[in-house]
């Protein structure tokens, strides 16, 4: 099998990794190019294909693990949704109650409830808890 066959495997292998980003299929594509190198130093098939086999299991054991905890592990949580509101300031535009009122959370205009006492008209909030489309709010 030609480098040329190899090349083309790699390739295949690297979109099915963009497809998967598990870095499987990436160690494998490692393998099939040292295959595609051995395959420009000789025409032997079984030594391509132990090069492949050789390479992609080497790549697997050791770079895979070191990737995978690479990406996973230090990448920060980042708050996504109703958890990016948590913590936030607002503004009471209307006396906020255990029942009910209105806040302006970034920009836009919010149900609000406090549990505990009333927050008056122009006060600052703190976005406690997000239940439903209603934000729990404590004074700031």
């Amino acid at each position: 099998m030609g480098w040329m066959a190899w090349l083309i495997i790699a390739i295949v292998l690297g979109i099915i990794e963009m497809l998967t980003v598990e870095f499987t299929f990436l160690m494998l594509a490692g393998g099939a190019l040292a295959a595609a190198a051995a395959a420009g130093f000789t025409d032997n098939l079984a030594v391509q294909v132990i090069t492949f086999a050789v390479v992609a299991v080497i790549l697997l054991l050791t770079v895979r693990p070191w990737a995978r905890n690479h990406i996973y592990q230090s990448s920060p949580e980042t708050r996504t949704n109703s958890h990016a509101l948590l913590g936030r300031q607002a503004e009471a535009i209307s006396d906020v109650t255990a029942r009910g009122g209105r806040i302006k959370l970034g920009g836009e205009v919010w149900s609000a409830r406090t549990a505990g006492d009333i927050i008056p008209s122009g006060a600052l909030v703190v976005v406690n808890h997000i239940d439903g489309a209603t934000a729990i709010v404590s004074p700031r």
